[in-house]
C-alpha cells in the first residue's frame, strides 16, 4: 500500500511538471505569433495569438489546482515543497507573459490599420526575438533544474532593457518631428514595454529555478551573486 501511495504522489508531481512545461509551451508559441504580427503588421496572426491566451489562463488553473491538492492531500516537505512552491510561482510569471504578448497582438492588430513606416522600430524586432531567446531557455532550465542555464538567462535581461532604452531614445524625438505618427509610435513604445516586462518575467522563471535546486531566494540579489550561487 505504502509503495502504491508513493507511486501515485510521484505521478502528480510528474504530472505538475508536464503541465507546466505544456503551459510553457503554448506561452512561447503565443509569443511568437505577438511578436511576429507586430513585425509584419499582420492582424490574422494577432487574432490567433489573442485567441491562445484562453489556452494559458486554462492550463494556470489546472495547474493551480493539482499543486493545492498535492499540498492538501500529500503535505509534501523540502524539495517536493520546493517545486510545488516554483511551479506555483513560474505559472504566474507564464500567465503574465501570455497577457503581455496577447496585448501587443492587440496593438498589431490596430497597427496594422494605421500609416506607418513599414519597419520603424528595429529595436522592437531584437527585443522580440530575445524574449522568445530567454523564455524558451529559462523553461529549458526549469525542465533540467539547471541553475548555471537560469543564471545565464537573467544575465540576458539587461540587453532587453538596453534595447528598450534605445526605443525610447529614438522614438520619442521622432513623435515631436513627426506629430501625424504619433499613434503609431505611442503603440510601438507600449509594444516594447510589454516586451520588457516579458523579459523580467523569464528572469523571474530562471530565479525560481535558482530557488528549487539550492533552496535559496536570490531575488534581488546582484547578478555576481546569482552565479555564485549557480556555482556552488
Amino acid at each position: 500500500m505504502r509503495e502504491h501511495i508513493s507511486g501515485q504522489y510521484d505521478a502528480e508531481l510528474s504530472a505538475v511538471r508536464s503541465h507546466v512545461m505544456e503551459m510553457g509551451g503554448v506561452v512561447e508559441v503565443l509569443l511568437k505569433e505577438a511578436g511576429e504580427a507586430l513585425l509584419h503588421f499582420d492582424a490574422e496572426l494577432a487574432e490567433s495569438a489573442i485567441a491562445r491566451d484562453h489556452e494559458v489562463n486554462q492550463l494556470e488553473i489546472l495547474i493551480d489546482d493539482e499543486c493545492n491538492h498535492i499540498i492538501a492531500r500529500r503535505q509534501p516537505t523540502a524539495s517536493d515543497l520546493r517545486l510545488i512552491m516554483s511551479v506555483v510561482k513560474t505559472i504566474t510569471d507564464l500567465e503574465r507573459i501570455g497577457d503581455e504578448a496577447s496585448r501587443i497582438a492587440k496593438m498589431a492588430m490596430q497597427l496594422s490599420g494605421m500609416e506607418r513606416d513599414r519597419d520603424p522600430a528595429p529595436e522592437l524586432r531584437a527585443m522580440s526575438s530575445g524574449v522568445r531567446e530567454m523564455l524558451r531557455s529559462a523553461l529549458d532550465a526549469f525542465a533540467r533544474v539547471d541553475l548555471r542555464a537560469a543564471v545565464d538567462v537573467i544575465a540576458r535581461d539587461k540587453e532587453i532593457d538596453r534595447h528598450y532604452d534605445a526605443l525610447i531614445e529614438r522614438l520619442v524625438p521622432a513623435m515631436e518631428e513627426r506629430p501625424d505618427q504619433i499613434r503609431p509610435m505611442l503603440n510601438l513604445i507600449w509594444c516594447g514595454r510589454s516586451l520588457e516586462r516579458i523579459g523580467d518575467h523569464a528572469k523571474n522563471v530562471s530565479e525560481y529555478v535558482v530557488y528549487l535546486g539550492k533552496g535559496q531566494d536570490v531575488r534581488h540579489q546582484p547578478l555576481s551573486r546569482k552565479r555564485e550561487q549557480a556555482a556552488d
